[in-house]
């Protein structure tokens, strides 16, 4: 009898969305990305532990879909990015991916880790905002383009 238990058990939200290997991949590459730009940013308390599991428990959490938008994201888009392509078609590439999952900070890092998962395109606008400051740039632009 196999009594091993995963620490990182494959989130049943994302199954059919992409393959168990491939969660597994793409939470070790964010845990070590956010850790490493965490650090560089000055929070030397940063710890892989609590990374991996902050962003393990904020894809269970989202239970699938964007913090922000309430969308579906585009799981099966993980571990498929290809940097040649980036390169040779520019943004229309990048536009594909606009739901691909990736990790928020919903503070700025400086402290324990505090994250949301949402849409690449999402993240991108959102960039080192905090949420309130966010939503007011959302109204802005919807009030200016008459929303």
């Amino acid at each position: 009898m196999n009594t091993y238990e995963k620490k990182y058990p494959f989130p049943e939200c994302l199954s059919g969305q992409c393959h168990p290997l491939e969660f597994e991949k793409w939470l070790e590459r964010k845990t070590r990305a956010h850790l490493k730009r965490d650090r560089k940013r000055g929070n030397t308390a940063a710890t892989r532990a609590s990374y991996k599991i902050t962003i393990y428990d904020a894809v269970v959490r989202s239970k699938g879909l964007d913090a922000y938008t309430g969308k579906f994201l585009r799981w099966d888009l993980i571990s498929t990015y290809d940097n040649d392509q980036s390169k040779t078609r520019g943004r229309e590439y990048k536009k594909e991916f606009g739901d691909l999952p990736t990790v928020d900070h919903v503070d700025n890092g400086s402290g324990a880790p505090l994250l949301n998962i949402c849409a690449w395109r999402v993240n991108d606008a959102k960039n080192d905002l905090t949420l309130s400051e966010f939503l007011q740039v959302c109204r802005e632009v919807l009030e200016f383009n008459g929303k």
